[in-house]
């Protein structure tokens, strides 16, 4: 089961869990009130898996890809890493399942604090575009992801600031609605 809680505000490793002291945790509703959806699905058979295809039908994510961060493995790994890290957002929904390895992704709840989502094996995460976000590798500097899209894939990340996005408005929207 994926785990999530508050970030500190510390300038350690990034790579390193940041809890706050007590921990604070993040529930999968209040994910959920954020557009952030996970699922847990059977990595050793994601080729012939099921519920993948009939996630991936209802979707529409017609485009896939898979990853390797690692630095063996992924060209230009620092820069990407440090990439990754940036704050920012996209106009799609990002999509990313975890088929080895793991890492964490960082999203801003509606307060603007941040939340570290542990992933690994097994999860997968859609982010709803127009959210803050950044990822980074955990202490195993390791992940194989796949990459979902639907249509053709569109890579681009706006660094933050970048609230007079179409997407961006729209996502407020969301959290505004949730609100309520």
């Amino acid at each position: 089961m994926v785990e999530a809680w508050y970030m500190d505000e510390s300038p350690e490793d990034q790579r390193t869990p940041h809890r706050l002291q007590p921990n604070c945790p993040v529930s999968l509703e209040q994910l959920r009130r954020l557009g952030v959806v996970y699922r847990k699905l059977d990595a050793d058979n994601y080729e012939t898996d099921p519920c993948l295809k009939e996630i991936r039908q209802a979707e529409n994510y017609s485009w896939m890809d898979i990853v390797t961060i690692h630095k063996d493995k992924l060209p230009n790994y620092e820069e990407k890493i440090k990439t990754f890290y940036e704050e920012h957002l996209h106009l799609d929904d990002e999509i990313r399942y975890i088929l080895d390895g793991s890492g964490y992704f960082d999203v801003r709840d509606k307060d603007d604090k941040w939340i570290r989502i542990s992933m690994e094996k097994g999860d997968m995460i859609t982010l709803p575009a127009g959210i803050y976000h950044r990822f980074t590798l955990d202490e195993n500097n390791y992940v194989k992801a796949m990459r979902l899209f639907v249509g053709e894939p569109v890579w681009t990340p706006y660094n933050r600031p970048a609230d007079d996005f179409p997407a961006r408005k729209q996502y407020l929207k969301l959290l505004a609605a949730e609100a309520q």
